[in-house]
């Protein structure tokens, strides 16, 4: 009798031991509770007093106040009815210009005039790591958590991005003559080999080709380029259709085509390719965006600014096309700031369409997110809150004087938020930034460099005359 009721005793303990795990609480790294949040996926659910729960790099759980007594977590973000969404994705920058800023803004035919000269006396890897630094510090301050960046030197941007924590698509310039990296076309194609062939792993930095635009690339280049980014898995970012030179120069050497169209033809329009402002397209190079699958970075004020006209972008959007919004670089858009961006895409669009109801905020917010993603051919990793997806997520303040009071969320985004309003960036599981302080890099010290490198700046183009205005 003495060992049946010893066992029996056993077996009840080990039954309330099994019973206790069951509804003990799941451990996970970071838990955020109380949130608006804005998952962006297909359904675009909406969770009021939502909960996200977040595990290593991935998004383990989304869902409403139920879920937080799930999960304990050493990270507990009680956001309070802040906004919940993905992390912004900026489809198109040149990062590392910021410390050209305010140069020569309203200077005609500024690329050729004002800055190639620019960059000829200029562009070094120290000036390329400063400009880089100074831009990430702004983007993640604002909320992007992912961007696209053409330019050179771009081994020295990923160092930047790998340090700060970031996740970044970096383009290697190509471009037919002598730059800072290379000498020739054939020589930036080598560059980014090299680049690619170094950043191929790492879990946060896509390497690519970024062909400077078909004007300034031969046929031969294009189609080369198009050639590797299959053979290598990367992607190709360019400047397309974005100006009446280029769609010139393109006619004149193809017998009248657009830029889309010779792109297409000559075999460099596929699903690789990302192609930044594409403003002068029409009914039929929009079939052919489509038919190649590839991406589109729509950059609104740097459009207008240039004053080169206004992207179909909305028709794009509805038809299907990959498209999400970029700032471009900040010597064209000034600012790297996606937030900066919503308003204008909203409200030009309703403009130019001569329609109140035009690009209404939802859409301005979903290419921000999963049509950026999408764009970059990322969205099964990126833009959306989803269970498995990578935790890019950021929070915005909805109790800043600018957000009060919020009644529709996309609306308080598009046309309330300043980009200070963001709370908390996270990047691959990782809080870069908690209550505006950025964690992982020292501020202080970037704006210092990049003010130092200022002075050579306008010693070479201000002072000395060199670059006439």
């Amino acid at each position: 009798m003495t060992l049946n009721k010893t066992f029996l005793a056993l077996s009840i303990a080990a039954s309330s031991v099994f019973s206790a795990s069951i509804f003990a609480a799941e451990k996970v790294d970071i838990l955020i509770t109380d949130a608006t949040i804005l998952t962006m996926n297909a359904e675009k659910t909406v969770f009021n007093a939502g909960t996200v729960a977040i595990k290593g790099n991935k998004i383990v759980a989304v869902g409403d106040s139920s879920l937080a007594s799930q999960y304990e977590a050493d990270k507990i973000f009680d956001v309070d009815g802040d906004i919940v969404m993905p992390g912004l994705i900026n489809t198109h920058t040149h990062v590392s210009m910021t410390v050209f800023r305010s140069l020569a803004d309203d200077v005609p035919d500024r690329l050729h005039r004002y800055i190639f000269p620019l960059e000829a006396k200029l562009v070094s890897r120290d000036m390329v790591r400063i400009g880089a630094n100074l831009g990430n510090v702004e983007m993640l301050k604002g909320g992007v958590t992912t961007y696209a960046d053409m330019y050179y030197f771009e081994d020295e941007v990923a160092k930047t991005v790998d340090k700060i924590g970031m996740r970044a698509i970096l383009g290697e310039t190509v471009i037919k003559f002598p730059v800072a990296d290379a000498k020739n076309a054939d020589e930036g194609i080598q560059y980014a080999l090299n680049f690619i062939e170094e950043y191929k792993d790492h879990p946060r930095i896509t390497p690519a080709f970024a062909p400077h635009a078909p004007y300034t690339n031969t046929t031969e280049t294009l189609q080369k380029i198009a050639k590797l980014s299959i053979e290598k898995d990367v992607p190709v970012l360019i400047h397309l259709a974005e100006s009446t030179r280029e769609q010139e120069k393109i006619a004149k050497i193809s017998g009248g085509k657009s830029p889309v169209q010779y792109m297409y033809d000559i075999g460099a329009l596929n699903e690789k390719l990302v192609g930044a402002h594409m403003i002068l397209v029409d009914d039929n190079d929009i079939e052919l965006v489509k038919k190649s699958d590839m991406g589109v970075a729509h950059n609104m004020s740097a459009n207008i600014k240039s004053a080169k006209g206004v992207s179909p972008a909305l028709k794009m959007y509805d038809q299907g096309v990959r498209i999400g919004l970029g700032t471009d670089g900040p010597m064209s858009g000034n600012t790297l700031s996606t937030i900066d961006e919503f308003s204008q895409v909203a409200k030009v669009h309703k403009l130019v369409n001569k329609d109140r109801a035009a690009m209404p905020p939802i859409k301005v917010i979903d290419m921000a997110t999963m049509g950026a993603a999408r764009a970059l051919h990322m969205e099964d990793k990126i833009g959306s809150i989803e269970i498995g997806k990578l935790a890019d997520i950021i929070v915005i303040e909805t109790t800043a004087p600018n957000m009060v009071p919020v009644y529709n969320p996309y609306s308080a985004l598009v046309y309330s938020a300043y980009a200070s309003n963001v709370r908390h960036s996270i990047v691959n599981g990782k809080v870069l930034m908690e209550d505006k302080k950025i964690l992982t890099v020292n501020e202080d010290e970037i704006l210092q460099e990049a003010l130092e490198f200022s002075k050579i700046v306008r010693k070479t183009v201000i002072e000395s005359g060199e670059i006439v205005q």
